[in-house]
């Protein structure tokens, strides 16, 4: 419980006032997040008015919409005339259509201009998120020149340490760092500071992809730019960071069989928690009930064979594992731009030769221990079926999740949790199959 939350419940309204007054503000924003709907709108409200935006900006998406509906209408449109126009685009996709519109109205005509900008873009894609506005210098300029324009467009400007150059046509030609123009030469022309291989992406791509080129070139911005080559926004590092931090949390939920709650884990209802995680309950129970299939249809072979039950939840644990290991290393290998779906043949080989090697160590050593107390034919029955186990559970996991991605699926949608039930019911099967070959 954090001190906060222990005032709340003392409501000691003096104590509250006191503690959001000496306290930062990324911890004044955690703390809000723990707490309940009405809780968290009463402590917002006690906020001094100059740091309320700024706590209001680093909230959920989810806790904003929230507060905005225990607000009074002159309150809720003086915060979001002061919010930068990407996070006040994220937060209005995540309204009503009617309270969004009446927001929107009520914006001043500027921000109103840079907000519609950004929405108009489709959903996901990188001009979503981006920032608008930016002070753009002229190729031909002389860093003297160039500081000056900064001086005179830069108040307000949120990427204004990135600052992008653009050609007599007004293409992008590169981003040069305002570090670099102050130390420069006052009479070097910006033409003799910029790259040859300058960074950008289209505006309608996804912002994931761009998001992971941002971190990879190591840049602290990255240029967006329109069909033409025309640049028309900046996506800057903490939007990035904040795409590839819900991208790898849905990824982590679903490879473990439940959906993104849409919200931090204290402010999501009981019913969220539940709802989230029994339709991946009731899909993994049909898939299992593959596995009872085979069970009935092999249960003459077990009756005559009792010694083959003791073994197959081994059996169904390493086809399992191995077969969730794969999928999750090429599923963050796609994440990461290592694997593409050009590269399919090649990885699905390279896995059927892991799987090899481990279904071969694993067979043999299942062979040596179980010979001596079940028999050798028992022991051959169970080191074959898991060589061929590791290797269809292999071949599995490197296989479904990229053609997942290939058809418009999330790869983590066939995570761990279903290839492991597929492994399952067909490593049975082979079991069951060397069964009837081997002891008869």
């Amino acid at each position: 419980m954090t001190e906060l939350t222990e005032l709340v419940h003392q409501r000691d309204l003096k104590s509250i006032r006191n503690w959001l007054t000496t306290t930062g503000t990324l911890e004044i924003a955690e703390s809000i997040s723990r707490l309940e709907a009405e809780q968290r709108a009463i402590v917002f409200r006690l906020l001094p008015k100059e740091r309320s935006i700024d706590v209001f900006e680093m909230l959920d998406p989810a806790l904003q919409q929230g507060i905005i509906k225990t607000m009074r209408e002159g309150r809720v449109r003086e915060i979001l005339e002061e919010m930068e126009p990407d996070d006040r685009a994220r937060l209005l996709d995540e309204l009503p259509p009617t309270l969004a519109k009446w927001i929107l109205e009520g914006l001043s005509l500027k921000e109103r201009r840079l907000t519609s900008i950004l929405l108009g873009y489709p959903e996901h894609s990188v001009g979503r998120i981006m920032s608008p506005e930016f002070v753009t210098l002229k190729i031909d300029m002389t860093a003297k020149e160039a500081l000056a324009k900064v001086r005179d467009s830069g108040r307000g400007v949120e990427a204004i340490y990135l600052l992008p150059v653009v050609d007599e046509q007004e293409k992008l030609v590169d981003m040069i760092e305002l570090g670099d123009l102050v130390l420069a030469d006052p009479t070097a022309k910006l033409d003799a500071l910029v790259s040859e291989e300058p960074y950008s992406i289209k505006a309608n791509q996804n912002q994931e992809t761009a998001s992971r080129l941002l971190l990879e070139a190591g840049l602290m911005a990255l240029p967006v730019v329109n069909d033409q080559d025309h640049l028309v926004g900046i996506l800057t590092f903490d939007d990035a960071m904040e795409v590839l931090q819900e991208s790898d949390t849905e990824d982590i939920l679903r490879a473990g069989a439940s959906e993104p709650l849409g919200a931090p884990y204290f402010s999501a209802s009981l019913f969220t928690l539940t709802r989230t995680r029994a339709v991946w309950l009731m899909i993994l129970a049909l898939a299992a009930t593959l596995t009872v299939n085979v069970l009935n249809f092999f249960q003459d072979a077990l009756q005559s064979a009792i010694t083959l039950t003791l073994f197959i939840p081994l059996l169904i644990g390493i086809g399992g594992n191995i077969g969730s290991q794969s999928a999750t290393i090429i599923i963050r290998a796609m994440a990461l731009g290592e694997v593409r779906f050009s590269d399919i043949f090649a990885v699905i080989l390279r896995e059927i030769r892991v799987g090899f090697f481990l279904g071969t160590t694993l067979g043999t050593i299942a062979l040596l221990v179980v010979g001596p107390f079940f028999g050798w034919e028992i022991a051959l029955v169970l080191g074959s079926s898991l060589l061929a186990i590791a290797v269809l559970a292999a071949f599995a996991g490197s296989l479904l999740p990229m053609l997942a991605k290939r058809i418009g699926i999330d790869p983590a949608v066939v995570s761990a949790p279903i290839i492991s039930t597929l492994v399952d019911a067909s490593g049975l099967i082979i079991y069951f199959c060397f069964a009837k070959i081997i002891l008869t």
